[in-house]
């Protein structure tokens, strides 16, 4: 989250340590948010992007809009195309 803070200093980034299950919190916290933001790990045999329980719950059951990102793969990672 460091470079999101350093790139975007306008965005509102907070960081909380809660005691829980993921699933829970994150659908407690989100409650008064205004967008929810998520990773996703690429599988490396999956095609595609496969989310895991806590992703599928935020996305069914968030009362705010979800935005689910995934990572990059070192193929797509746009600072690490080459132009030719």
């Amino acid at each position: 989250m460091g470079a999101v803070t350093g790139d975007y200093p306008e965005a509102y980034v907070e960081r909380k340590v809660v005691a829980g299950t993921a699933h829970q919190m994150l659908l407690k916290e989100a409650a008064g948010a205004d967008l929810l933001v998520v990773g996703a790990q690429r599988r490396h045999a999956a095609i595609g992007l496969q989310l895991g329980r806590v992703n599928h719950a935020m996305l069914h059951h968030a009362p705010c809009p979800v935005a689910v990102v995934p990572e990059w793969s070192d193929c797509a990672h746009p600072e690490q195309q080459e132009v030719t």
